[in-house]
């Protein structure tokens, strides 16, 4: 067995690439690699008629900006370790997405299926108020966000405990995101990640000379792709891409086996499927494989990992047909295998910009729970207003003009509709996508010395932050 280098190890590797190809004062380059700090809890919990110790952490990588963002895991696997690789790679991630803040990242050694929702509630708040009363949750200092193993339910809990504990603070909504729409949370952010994958690939089919890079043509029409892991991140991306861009979704691979079907899958029908038996086995129209793993070397155009690190890795990478892949998850492909893709020219579209949708529409919700008040609600209606003179006027021409001209049917209701909260928080994360692949587009094109998309992303985002700590004179 090929010894690889860790989650951690590979973040440090792609890091000392890039600052390689950088002039960095050494003392400059250490302050932003190193993790500036991370608290281990233990708490007991009174469950089930005994006392259960649980252990979490939360990490904080850069504070050249504040609050730190980033997410809480609940999983098994969670150690320090792979909690500071999160934190580092949330600093790069919100640097080359322009979301001021510094990286962090949150984990609780649980697996969340053990436990009754009652007892979930009960181990949250205590992992809540042991992390707010050090203020490692604040809308100031500290904003967590769900994770693998969290979502909404998790942060209305979180954001209930902190209230509690801060019954003055105004702000107290904005120290979580990723809450429920009606507990102060923000339309399209379960979808955000998933979406900015979506918005991610549109970007980069807009360049012909990026796709033919990949060995590709032409637009996400009839592109097949394969998703492993049809978790919130993995399912929408693979139902817009389906449903808006008319890509085919080939292959789904699942925790329980995968499914393949050349014709193409429907994303909607799989995922009913796995919420009601908890897996794809026995799902009927497709063919189903109980090793994941060869679905994920079958051949495609657009591969998608979208679960676990180290999915794509020394022990298959050679059996990777896919031309180009997208990186949703954090961390799916690890240092070596990343290094035979580039040197077998496959283009990798990396983890720190593909899946960074989730933290910018966290961003925007936390700058509403911050103004109090809705996207939109100020400025919608007279958007309507003004869109209804200029109707008013065509319908006058058209009456004028006779059989000569008349307006397209649905021209007026598309066009006397001002924009709601869910089309604004769209409309920025596609701008937000858009302008950091061109960032990262013109360190790859105008460098001889940048060969991939990950080393331009590392350079442009180390820089960023760089920038940061001078301008605060550290």
């Amino acid at each position: 067995m090929i010894k690889e280098p860790s989650f951690r190890e590979s973040v440090d590797l792609m890091f000392n690439r890039a600052v390689s190809l950088m002039d960095l004062e050494p003392g400059l380059e250490e302050k932003i690699r190193v993790c500036n700090a991370t608290y281990t809890v233990r708490f007991g919990v009174r469950l089930r008629g005994k006392m259960h110790t649980f252990t979490g952490y939360r990490s904080v990588h850069s504070e050249h900006m504040e609050p730190v963002k980033g997410g809480i895991r609940y999983a098994l696997g969670v150690n320090q370790d792979e909690v500071e690789a999160l934190a580092a790679l949330m600093t790069y991630k919100c640097a080359l997405v322009e979301t001021p803040f510094g990286g962090s990242k949150g984990g609780l050694c649980i697996d969340p299926r053990e436990w009754e929702e009652h007892e979930l509630e009960r181990i949250t708040r205590r992992f809540a108020y042991e992390l707010a009363k050090r203020d490692l949750i604040n809308p100031s200092q500290n904003v967590p966000a769900p994770d693998m193993g969290t979502g909404e339910r998790e942060m209305a809990w979180i954001a209930d405990q902190y209230r509690r504990m801060n019954t003055t603070d105004i702000n107290a909504a904005a120290c979580v995101t990723g809450k429920p729409p009606h507990a102060g949370g923000i339309a399209g952010r379960v979808e955000a990640t998933g979406r900015g994958v979506q918005y991610a690939l549109r970007e980069f089919f807009r360049h012909p000379e990026d796709v033919a890079m990949a060995g590709l043509s032409g637009k996400l029409d009839g592109k097949r792709v394969i998703v492993q892991g049809l978790g919130n991140v993995g399912y929408h991306a693979a139902h817009f891409l389906e449903t808006e861009d008319g890509a085919k979704i080939t292959g789904i691979i699942e925790h329980d086996g995968a499914l393949f079907s050349p014709a193409g899958l429907d994303v909607d029908a799989v995922r009913a499927w796995i919420v009601k038996y908890g897996g794809v086995t026995g799902y009927p129209d497709a063919t189903h494989s109980s090793d994941g793993g060869t679905v994920l070397e079958q051949e495609c155009d657009i591969l998608i990992p979208a679960a676990l690190e180290g999915v794509i890795h020394l022990g298959n990478v050679a059996n990777i047909k896919a031309p180009l892949i997208i990186e949703a998850a954090n961390g799916p492909v690890t240092a070596g295998a990343d290094e035979y893709l580039r040197d077998k020219g496959t283009v990798i579209i990396p983890d720190m910009y593909a899946n960074a949708g989730g933290v910018t529409v966290s961003y925007f919700e936390w700058v509403k729970n911050l103004s109090h008040i809705r996207f939109g609600r100020m400025q919608r209606r007279q958007e309507e207003a003004r869109h209804q003179l200029v109707v008013d006027e065509l319908e006058r021409l058209d009456k004028y003009l006779g059989d000569a001209w008349s307006m397209t049917p649905d021209f007026k209701q598309k066009y006397l509709r001002g924009a709601d909260e869910l089309e604004l928080v769209r409309s920025g994360l596609d701008d937000t996508m858009r302008t950091a692949y061109q960032s990262m587009r013109e360190v790859w094109h105008g460098r001889d010395d940048v060969t991939d998309l990950r080393v331009a992303a590392y350079l442009v985002a180390i820089d960023r932050v760089a920038a940061s700590y001078r301008a605060a004179g550290l």
